[in-house]
């Protein structure tokens, strides 16, 4: 009997269900509670007005390759699974997002756009993301940090249950980026590399 090989990330499913799940309990054991209403992102300025309709279609898994043209060529994205370097591993990050969740989307967000330099803005977006894994329904609260210069994205950190990413300066958070790195590179090569997907047929 020939054995069929695994579906693409199919190895990622489980663990990620338990952690959104783990997240949700933990939420609903602090009594969390979200009033926030879609917000269009005019308030935040034209920077965050521009950029959020992309971000929109990229969590929602209907990226497209003009939505990607946010980034910066060296930018990088991050979220407690994944650390991408360079648009194209951004682009098979969220290109995986079909592959391993029956639905994704931001569900509500507030935008708050802050200058820190000539050319330069920190765009932080609280939000709710929904998820579908298994057939089960996850939320995930998110704080995304976005670091904007010449109106290109250089850095994008996506902060699950709105806590910071372990970064290299203990020995755990050093293990935690290699990790992080290491799933990356293995589902930038079953996305072949970030090669955006055909157009829909009209």
């Amino acid at each position: 009997m020939q054995l069929r090989p695994p579906p693409p990330l199919l190895h990622l499913r489980r663990p990620l269900l338990r952690f959104l799940t783990a997240s949700s309990l933990r939420r609903r054991a602090a009594g969390f509670s979200s009033t926030a209403a879609m917000d269009d992102g005019k308030a935040a300025g034209g920077v965050a007005e521009r950029i959020m309709p992309h971000l929109l279609n990229m969590y929602g898994s209907r990226a497209t390759a003009r939505d990607f043209e946010i980034y910066a060529p060296n930018a990088t994205f991050e979220d407690p699974l994944m650390r991408a370097h360079g648009v194209q591993q951004i682009k098979s990050s969220f290109y995986a997002l079909p592959k391993v969740f029956g639905d994704s989307k931001i569900v509500e967000y507030t935008i708050q756009e802050n200058p820190t330099g000539p050319g330069k803005a920190e765009i932080l977006i609280d939000n709710k993301q929904h998820y579908k894994v298994f057939g089960k329904s996850v939320e995930l609260t998110t704080l995304i940090r976005l670091q904007v210069e010449d109106g290109k994205v250089v850095s994008h950190q996506d902060w699950w249950d709105k806590k910071p990413l372990m970064n290299r300066d203990t020995v755990a958070g050093r293990m935690a980026e290699a990790t992080r790195r290491g799933a990356m590179l293995l589902t930038h090569a079953l996305m072949r590399f970030g090669k955006d997907p055909p157009p829909p047929s009209s």
